[in-house]
C-alpha cells in the first residue's frame, strides 16, 4: 500500500491536535503550522492528482483489512481533484486569515485543520458510514469556525446552520440503517454490486434510501428547499472563513456524483436512480433561478456572493440530474471555476471592507474608499472572471456546459436559467461597480484621499486576492489539459463496474465470498 494516500486526512489530524496543545504560544508559531500543514497538503494533493493520472484507482486499506470488511481510501481523478481544489483554497485562507483575522478568536489554526481532515476524507472514503464520520468531523469544525469572533448575528446564523445540519445527520443514518439492513453492507463499491443484483421487492425501498440521501447531501449542497440558512450562515461567517466554506457545498455535489452515479449507477437503467433525478432536475433549476433574484436583491457584497454560491449549485445539480458523461465533465471544470472565485469575493468584500469609512460592503451606504484605483481595478477583474466574460475560466466552462447540454431533448430549459442568472450576475456586480467605483461623490473621494494617506494598502491580503484571481485565469489558459483530464474523471465515474472491480477484486471474482 502507498501510505502517501492517508497523508491528507493524517496532517492536518496531527496538526490540527498539536495546535489545540500550543495554543497559548505565540500566534506566529500557530500560523507557521497553519500554513506549513496547508502548503504540505498542497503537495500530497498535486502527487494525488499525478497518481491518478497513471493509475485510475489507489486503494489504502486500513489495518490491512480487505475490503468490503475494512475501511478503505479510494483515489481517483475525480477525489484528487477535489483534494487539490481544497488544498489550495485553504491556504490561501488560512494566508488572509493569518493578516489578523486569526486573533478574533480562540483555535482558529486548529479548526481549519480539523475541517480540512473532514473534507478531504470524505473525498477519499470508499465507504459509506465513514462518509457519515468525515461529514460529521467537518460539520463540528464549521460550526465553531462559523462562531468564531462572536456577535449576534453570527450566534443567529450559527444556530439555524446547527439545527439544520444536526437533522441532516439523523436522516442521514436513517438512510444509512436502511441500506445495511437491506444490503448488508456499507462498502461503496460492495453496495453497488449488491444493489444491481437486488430483488424487485427491495427496489421501493432502495429509492426510498435515495431519496433520504438527496435530501442529506441537499441539505449539505443548499437545495433548494434546503438552502435558507446559506445566505445568513456564510454572509455572518469571517471571510477567510466564509471563503473555506465555498468549498462545503461542493462537498455535497461530490457526494451525489459517488453515491448516485457509482453506489446506485452499477444497475443499468438504475431504476433506484430514477426518481432522485425526476426530483434533482426541476428543483435544481429552481434553485438557479433563486440564486439568480437573490444575487440581484443583495444589499451586501457578502450576501451577493452568498447567492452566487447557491447560483453555482443550482448549475452543478441541474448537470448531473441530465446524467451525461460529457456534461458531468464540463460541470467539473465549473466547480473549479465557480469555487475560486466565490472564494475570492469573500474575501474582496473584507479588503474592500476595511478602507471603507462606514458601511462595510454594504450597497446602500455612500462612504468614503481609500486606494479605490487598486481595489477597483481588482474588483473589475474578478467581476470580469465572475460573469463568465473571457478570457477568463467561468466562459470556458458556461461554455463548454452549453455546448455539452445540445445533444439532450430539454437542454433549452437548461440555456435559459444559466444565461439569465448569469445576466443578473453581470447586472448585480456592476450595480456593485459603479457605485463604489466609477462616480463616487467629490467630498467623499477627497476625503477617501485624505484617508490613503495614512491608511496604507494591506499589500498581502491584496496579493491573496490577485494570486487566486490569476489562478482562475491559468484554468483557461491550460483549459485543454484541465478538460483531458476531467473527461477522464467523469469517464471513470460512469463506468462503475471499474471502481467495483478495483475496490473488491478477488472478492467479486469469488462470488462475494471470503478470500481463504
Amino acid at each position: 500500500m502507498n501510505h502517501l494516500m492517508i497523508m491528507p486526512i493524517v496532517i492536518p489530524l496531527l496538526t490540527g491536535a498539536f495546535l489545540l496543545v500550543m495554543y497559548r504560544y505565540n500566534i506566529g508559531r500557530q500560523r507557521s503550522l497553519g500554513i506549513g500543514s496547508c502548503l504540505l497538503l498542497v503537495i500530497f494533493a498535486i502527487w494525488a492528482v499525478l497518481q491518478a493520472g497513471v493509475t485510475d484507482y489507489t486503494l489504502y486499506r486500513l489495518g490491512n483489512w480487505q475490503p468490503p470488511f475494512g475501511i478503505v481510501l479510494v483515489l481517483d481523478r475525480l477525489s484528487a481533484t477535489m483534494l487539490l481544489l481544497t488544498a489550495l483554497l485553504s491556504l490561501f485562507c488560512v494566508l488572509y486569515a493569518s493578516r489578523g483575522s486569526d486573533r478574533e478568536g480562540s483555535h482558529f489554526h486548529a479548526l481549519m485543520q480539523f475541517q480540512l481532515m473532514g473534507i478531504n476524507g470524505a473525498f477519499l472514503t470508499g465507504d459509506l458510514f465513514n462518509l457519515f464520520v468525515f461529514f460529521e468531523v467537518l460539520l463540528i469544525a464549521s460550526y465553531a469556525l462559523l462562531l468564531h469572533g462572536g456577535g449576534r448575528a453570527r450566534s443567529r446564523a450559527g444556530l439555524h446552520y446547527v439545527i439544520i445540519n444536526l437533522a441532516g445527520s439523523a436522516l442521514f443514518l436513517l438512510a444509512l440503517g436502511l441500506l445495511y439492513g437491506l444490503t448488508g453492507t456499507l462498502n461503496m463499491a460492495d453496495l453497488a454490486r449488491v444493489i444491481a443484483n437486488a430483488p424487485e421487492s427491495d427496489l421501493p425501498l432502495l429509492k426510498a434510501a435515495s431519496l433520504l440521501l438527496m435530501v442529506v447531501f441537499g441539505i449539505k449542497a443548499a437545495l433548494l428547499p434546503l438552502l435558507f440558512w446559506l445566505p445568513r450562515a456564510y454572509s455572518a461567517a469571517s471571510a477567510p472563513v466564509a471563503a473555506l466554506f465555498a468549498i462545503m457545498t461542493k462537498v455535497g455535489f461530490y457526494a451525489m456524483v459517488r453515491v448516485f452515479l457509482v453506489v446506485f449507477g452499477l444497475d443499468e437503467g438504475a431504476p433506484a436512480n430514477d426518481t432522485v433525478m425526476a426530483w434533482l432536475w426541476p428543483m435544481a433549476l429552481i434553485t438557479l433561478a433563486l440564486g439568480g433574484i437573490g444575487v440581484l436583491g443583495a444589499a451586501s457584497l457578502r450576501t451577493l456572493t452568498a447567492y452566487m454560491v447557491i447560483v453555482s449549485v443550482g448549475i452543478l445539480l441541474a448537470t448531473l440530474s441530465r446524467n451525461d458523461e460529457q456534461l458531468l465533465a464540463a460541470s467539473l471544470f465549473y466547480l473549479l471555476h465557480s469555487t475560486i472565485m466565490t472564494a475570492v469575493f469573500f474575501l474582496l468584500a473584507d479588503l474592500i471592507g476595511r478602507y471603507r469609512d462606514d458601511g462595510y460592503d454594504r450597497f446602500s451606504v455612500i462612504s468614503p474608499l481609500s486606494h479605490r484605483w487598486v481595489l477597483g481595478s481588482v474588483f473589475l477583474v474578478a467581476a470580469i472572471s465572475m460573469a463568465s466574460l473571457p478570457p477568463f475560466s467561468g466562459f470556458v466552462s458556461k461554455a463548454w456546459i452549453l455546448q455539452s447540454s445540445t445533444p439532450l431533448p430539454d437542454y433549452l430549459w437548461l440555456w435559459g436559467a444559466i444565461l439569465i442568472s448569469g445576466l443578473l450576475i453581470i447586472a448585480a456586480l456592476s450595480r456593485a461597480g459603479s457605485g463604489w467605483f466609477w462616480r463616487p461623490e467629490e467630498h467623499s473621494a477627497a476625503k477617501a484621499r485624505a484617508v490613503a494617506k495614512t491608511q496604507r494598502l494591506d499589500y498581502a491580503r491584496t496579493a491573496t486576492v490577485c494570486v487566486m484571481i490569476a489562478i482562475s485565469f491559468s484554468l483557461a489558459l491550460f483549459a485543454q489539459p484541465v478538460m483531458d483530464y476531467l473527461e477522464a474523471a467523469a469517464r471513470l465515474v460512469y463506468q462503475p463496474s471499474g471502481y467495483v472491480d478495483a475496490v473488491l477484486g478477488d472478492y467479486v471474482r469469488q462470488g462475494g465470498e471470503v478470500s481463504p
